[in-house]
């Protein structure tokens, strides 16, 4: 075959510095070591500060590098894992995993989660909110849709519904679980959780779980895309964060 024309596109002069600092991060740095500043280390590659800035902030984005106001930008500290819906383990209970909830209400879920619920277009269900915190860093922010018909009677709103709603989905017999992830922007109500500018990428981890009469819940859970991977295995799916 001949070459194609993506083959011939030279490859970027920050991508290949973003590939030679990274060389140079396992070789000569620290994890918490500060880096020189950008002026050094820009003489230091014989490149210009604009293409240092654009793979800095690429490694940032890997989760190579931290950049904290007041510090200057530091080498990020080795990943650690934080298990996803591993078999074995309620999803639901309430505290597991270092899910901290933070109460619930009714709602009406988005028209996509109103397909996997298979509940009418408006119909109102119950949404629950818990943020994930794994070595004093939030990694994950989560909303869980509860059809109606699972949720208890009289239930209030807030941190007691959300425990009402928590108790019984552990108490439902699940069968299946069907997942998909995909990459996307946090929005301003999870970027503050997540402790992220707007827009920063982040995966999406949607995820049904259905009993024997149906869709039983949905969980949207959003995970920070500079410091996750998702390994998948037989015995359910990790995120590494760090």
């Amino acid at each position: 075959m001949g070459t194609t024309q993506l083959e011939t596109v030279p490859e970027p002069k920050y991508w290949h510095l973003k590939t030679v600092l990274s060389d140079a991060l396992d070789s000569e740095f620290a994890v918490g070591e500060i880096l020189p500043n950008e002026r050094e280390l820009a003489a230091r590659f014989g490149v210009a500060r604009a293409t240092l800035r654009q793979a800095l902030e690429q490694l940032e984005l890997e989760g190579r590098l931290q950049r904290r106001r007041g510090v200057g930008t530091t080498v990020a500290p080795p990943r650690f894992g934080v298990g996803i819906g591993p078999a074995g383990e309620g999803p639901f209970a309430d505290a597991e995993g270092g899910w901290q909830t933070e109460g619930g209400g009714e709602t009406v879920p988005p028209a996509a989660v109103a397909r996997l619920l298979e509940t009418p277009a408006g119909a109102r269900v119950f949404a629950l909110r818990r943020t994930r915190v794994t070595h004093g860093q939030p990694v994950a922010t989560e909303l869980l849709y509860v059809p109606e018909q699972a949720v208890p009677e009289e239930t209030p709103e807030g941190d007691e519904a959300a425990r009402r709603v928590l108790a019984a989905l552990g108490r439902l017999g699940l069968e299946s679980q069907e997942r998909s992830v995909e990459l996307g922007s946090v929005r301003a109500e999870d970027a503050r959780r997540l402790d992220r500018l707007p827009g920063a990428p982040v995966l999406v981890v949607t995820t049904r779980y259905a009993a024997q009469d149906g869709p039983a819940v949905v969980a949207v859970s959003t995970y920070r895309a500079d410091t996750c991977r998702l390994t998948f295995a037989d015995s359910g799916a990790e995120a590494l964060a760090g």
